[in-house]
């Protein structure tokens, strides 16, 4: 069986390494970014099953980053959850492009795994 990939998409380096030790514990392989300008050339490199995107980056709004890559055609079937620790994300599922999912912070380890494979099992 091939193992899924995710991408991590996160400013903050404790939380990238944090979310890549559980989810590589998970049996995921688990490439990471810290840079939302880079995006489009990671995907093509890396071709993730999933992308975990968080919201606030130092340079770019997560939810752009998503529907860019919604409204990009090669890309616009790659489920996408969102991450936040200060927005209500369930306003963004009804906009255009919408994330697949969304996840507060703090979360839990259990809950994020359970959305990741409810988006793998989906796709």
């Amino acid at each position: 069986m091939m193992c899924k990939r995710i991408l991590v998409l996160d400013d903050d380096v404790h939380i990238l390494s944090a979310l890549r030790d559980v989810l590589e514990y998970s049996g995921y392989e688990v490439s990471t970014l810290n840079r939302g300008d880079e995006v489009f050339e990671k995907i093509q490199a890396f071709h993730p099953d999933l992308i975990l995107l968080d919201v606030m980056l130092a340079e770019m709004d997560g939810r752009d980053i998503c529907r860019n890559i919604k409204q990009k055609a090669g890309t616009e079937n790659i489920p996408i959850i969102l991450i936040s620790a200060t927005h209500n994300l369930s306003e963004c599922l009804h906009s255009a492009a919408p994330p697949d999912d969304f996840i507060a912070k703090p979360f839990d380890v259990i809950t994020l795994l359970t959305k990741i494979e409810h988006q793998l099992d989906a796709a």
